[in-house]
């Protein structure tokens, strides 16, 4: 018996997420592309948390952790 696990995958794509934590992290942009608005304000306001939360949010969407608002996977 073995039970397979399958992920959903959302619309948004890996390589924009990306792109624009890369480039405009500090301003929240890769959390406004997944819908995450709140916590993308608070990126704003503390400046992507000091470059802190930058460095997190770049190194979760890289390794495939990073999900858009409804919990999804990024597309690949």
């Amino acid at each position: 018996m073995s039970t397979t696990t399958t992920t959903a995958t959302g619309q948004k794509s890996w390589l924009v997420a990306l792109l624009l934590c890369f480039f405009l992290g500090a301003l929240g942009a890769h959390r406004f592309y997944v819908g995450k608005v709140g916590t993308a304000i608070l990126q704003i306001v503390t400046f992507g948390g000091l470059g802190i939360w930058i460095l997190i949010d770049l190194i979760m969407i890289i390794v495939g952790k990073f999900t858009d608002k409804q919990g999804q996977a990024l597309a690949r």
